[in-house]
Parts: C-alpha cells; structure tokens; sequence
C-alpha cells in the first residue's frame, strides 16, 4: 500500500475567492533570481521580470473582472494586491464557474474537494503567461508550484499591506527571501 503525502490546504476554507482584495505571494522556483537584481535600494528588471511588469498593468484586459491595486516584482518572487470584482467572464465573454473536483489520489474515505477559484485562475493565467515568455525567449525559468494569499479584511488590513508592497525593495537586505 502506497503512501501519500498530505498537504494542508492552503485557502481558507470559509471564502470561495470570487470577489473581494487578496493579497499574493508568488516565489520562483528554488527562489533563483529570475526577475531582476536590486543594486542600491532600486531593482533592475531582466527581461522576463519586465515582462512579468507588463502582466501586471495589462491584468485588466485579460480577466476583466481582476485588477491589480499594487504589485511588487522582486529577484525572486512577486507580491501584489489584486482585486476581484464584477461580472466573473473570460476574455471570450463566457461566464466562469468554479469547479469542485474530487482528487482520487486523495487515501481518504470522504475526499477533500479541489476548488478551482477565481483568484487561482488569475494566479495561474498569470503564471502560465510569465512561462510561457521563458519558453518562447530560451530563459531558464520555473515558479514554485503553489502561492500564498491573504483575504484582505478591511481597510486598515490593506493599507499595511499596500505599504509593506511600497516599501519591498528599500528592505530587500531584510527580506526573508534575500537570502535564500
């Protein structure tokens, strides 16, 4: 009988991540330096970091319904606050719906069900595009396999974080991705 590792989910399992302010974390893979360098308190975007940039400001066109409040691309990884909102449709004008799923690899009598949400089809769109650049221009690139977020509660909630985004880089030498 073959063992399987458990991962405790990661979202919150009162929230169906439809509409609301989150607050993401993406790492890259191993935590390499992909994006960029910072030198003097100021990050140098490379190529695929700039391209990330532009995914960011053109978010809007892609899924409507999703809009990027403030975003910070670092050497190895990315936070921003993204908001969802309105009408839930693709970029063909079809309404989304979030999927249940039911894992069978899952060595459990009642199964866990996988949700797809609205946020993680943003994230993984996101994800998918910054790839498939790499792809598409030979860079060497991975992202690490999950993300992190953050139901933003409040305004006092996403003032701290919207600093804490504005003031990423001026911190990177106390970062707890510096050095990693």
């Amino acid at each position: 009988m073959s063992t399987f590792h458990h991962r405790k989910p990661l979202r919150a399992k009162f929230h169906d991540y439809s509409g609301g302010c989150y607050f993401i974390t993406i790492c890259t893979q191993k935590r390499k330096h992909y994006f960029g360098e910072i030198d003097n308190a100021q990050m140098f975007l490379s190529s695929i970091g700039q391209y990330c940039e532009q995914q960011f400001e053109t978010l809007r066109m892609h899924y409507p319904y999703a809009k990027t409040l403030s975003w910070v691309i670092m050497p190895n990884h990315i936070h921003a606050i993204i908001e969802i909102n309105g009408d839930k449709k693709d970029r063909l004008g079809r309404t989304i719906h979030t999927a249940t799923q039911w894992d069978p690899l899952l060595d459990n009598p009642l199964p866990q069900p996988l949700q797809q949400t609205v946020l993680g089809i943003v994230v993984r769109g996101l994800k998918r595009d910054v790839t498939l650049f790499a792809k598409q221009n030979n860079i060497e690139f991975g992202w690490q396999t999950r993300y992190h977020d953050h139901i933003i509660r409040g305004t006092y909630d996403g003032n701290l974080i919207a600093e804490y985004i504005e003031n990423n880089i001026a911190r990177w030498e106390q970062d707890c991705f510096h050095n990693t």
